[in-house]
């Protein structure tokens, strides 16, 4: 069986600036220095993807853009606008259609999506990180998963093994 990894990030906290569409919502300074630090925190665990799929929303676009720099060059990165403000069942959707050739996947998105796929994709973990989850999944959240699978098309809930759950406050 094929070793997969799968990485969820919700996008770092945004701004609410009056007369503002949701789709171009930028990040509020809190957000603006939580993404390098989660961009250093993937690096130095040396938990890079193969390719990471971000919501066209400008506050993902904006993480993604804040964390790269940390990251080796060369990851593929694709816009994708069925993530923004997806519900699990369509989230799930994208990760099935990936290529087999991708044996490390990140979605860049948003809540409530990314924590109830989290949640329903937990088989196995640390119960507490499986209850923090669980709890809340906070701006510029950070969640692994490892799979055994041929295929992406192959996953289904409950058998993901919840690897770590990272947040910007555990970093610092």
């Amino acid at each position: 069986m094929t070793s997969r990894r799968l990485i969820l990030l919700r996008h770092a906290k945004s701004a609410w600036p009056d007369g503002v569409a949701d789709q171009k919502r930028p990040l509020a300074p809190r957000g603006q220095k939580a993404a390098p630090v989660m961009g250093a925190y993937l690096a130095r665990e040396r938990l890079v993807p193969d390719l990471v799929l971000v919501s066209t929303a400008r506050r993902t676009q904006d993480t993604w853009n804040l964390m790269a720099p940390d990251l080796p060059k060369g990851i593929e990165r694709r816009d994708i606008a069925a993530i923004y403000e997806a519900p699990p069942n369509r989230l799930l959707d994208v990760v099935r259609d990936t290529d087999a050739d991708v044996r490390c996947l990140m979605l860049v998105g948003h809540n409530p999506g990314l924590q109830q796929l989290a949640l329903a994709l937990v088989g196995a973990g640390e119960a507490d990180a499986i209850h923090r989850l669980g709890e809340k999944y906070p701006t510029a959240g950070l969640v692994v998963f490892d799979f055994s699978l041929e295929l992406w098309s192959d996953l289904h809930a409950g058998t993901g093994t919840l690897e770590r759950f990272v947040t910007p406050k555990r970093l610092v």
